[in-house]
């Protein structure tokens, strides 16, 4: 898993007129629980582009005036009109605790079924797994080589080393469809034979 770090500032005021200040100031209010930790505190607006707006997963080293902190983001509330990001909660994780994160999917390879001239259609653009820290992977491969044309891969198909993954096993990740063109030149080559 990738690391990104990230300074914060105990906050003094929780209400929502502090977090009005806060925003006001273009910082995000944000707390930081878990393992009998419960901190308040601020990051600068700027600096959590990188870890907000990318389809990577980022593991948090997070530095709160002084004391660092290992987590991961675990919800982000955006503002309904603007889209910007109103408040963030982290979960303080441990090298010994399980995580279930949401990792990215990266196809890979050429497909039989495309190559006859089907569409690839990606259904699932991330999954959900379980494991330790030291064994989560920055992203799912999936090798798509041998799909052919209106074949599927599903999610019970693909298989991590210590990795659980919990996304529902019948959901289809990729799909080659069949196209109007491979339609017909299947029906073409059909004739043909009689």
């Amino acid at each position: 898993m990738k690391y990104i770090d990230l300074k914060g500032t105990v906050r003094e005021n929780i209400g929502k007129n502090g977090s009005r200040k806060i925003r006001e100031d273009e910082k995000i209010p944000c707390i930081l629980y878990g393992e009998n930790t419960t901190v308040y505190f601020s990051v600068v607006d700027k600096e959590l582009k990188e870890v907000i707006y990318t389809p990577n997963v980022y593991l948090v080293n997070l530095d709160i005036d002084g004391k660092k902190y290992e987590a991961k983001i675990q919800d982000i509330q955006f503002h309904p009109v603007s889209d910007s990001p109103i408040h963030i909660d982290f979960l303080k994780i441990s090298s010994d605790k399980k995580i279930t994160v949401e990792l990215p999917i990266r196809v890979e390879g050429n497909s039989v079924g495309v190559r006859e001239g089907g569409k690839l259609a990606q259904s699932l653009r991330k999954l959900k797994v379980k494991g330790f820290v030291k064994d989560l992977p920055e992203e799912i491969l999936v090798d798509i080589t041998s799909l052919g044309l209106g074949k599927s891969l599903r999610v019970g198909d693909i298989s991590l080393d210590k990795v659980e993954v919990l996304s529902i096993k019948s959901n289809p990740v990729v799909s080659i469809k069949a196209t109007r063109q491979s339609r017909n030149a299947e029906a073409e080559a059909t004739a043909g034979k009689k």
